[in-house]
């Protein structure tokens, strides 16, 4: 719990627009990426393993989401990511580790401890000893917190198909620096 948000169990697909809404205004997605988003996140949530969390108000509107799985080999994002870490000779980075996919809060609720309380709520209940995620290659508030959390860049200057911006694939032990 933040002072304005309560963290708990999300039932993603249930809630998809509403996270997809935050995720739209904290990352400045267009109404044809977040459509684009809505199948991934629903395929996703049907993966073994993957669990969310969201952050609401008292109100009850949702302010914030994390979701994460097992990481697997075969999955898209690992296939990307794989040369680059094995470029770095981190490529085990990939086994038996969890994954967030993804961790938005809206900007009016940002730099309260909501990304904070959800992302370790999320890694504390990883069977993993290990956490993956990949952010914007920029210095950002996003990336400080991870780095605040233990997470190290593990590749820079990764290329996804389609994505505008290089990201960097970060790492860290579980459970996450407090």
């Amino acid at each position: 719990m933040t002072d304005e948000a309560a963290i708990g169990p999300l039932d993603l697909a249930e809630h998809v627009d509403e996270a997809l809404a935050v995720q739209a205004l904290a990352f400045g997605l267009s109404a044809d990426e977040v459509g684009v988003r809505r199948h991934i996140v629903l395929r996703h949530m049907t993966s073994p393993g993957a669990r969310a969390l969201g952050a609401t108000t008292p109100d009850g509107r949702l302010v914030g989401f994390v979701y994460g799985m097992p990481n697997d080999r075969t999955h898209w994002w690992s296939t990307i990511v794989e040369p680059y870490l094995r470029r770095q000779g981190r490529d085990g980075w990939l086994d038996d580790s969890f994954v967030i996919t993804e961790l938005h809060v809206h900007p009016d609720h940002q730099a309260r401890g909501i990304g904070r309380g959800l992302i370790t709520a999320l890694t504390d209940g990883a069977d993993q000893p290990r956490s993956i995620l990949s952010a914007i290659d920029i210095e950002s508030p996003a990336r400080g917190l991870y780095r605040s959390l233990g997470y190290v860049d593990l590749a820079e200057q990764v290329l996804f198909p389609s994505a505008p911006r290089a990201y960097a694939v970060m790492g860290a032990p579980l459970p996450l620096r407090r």
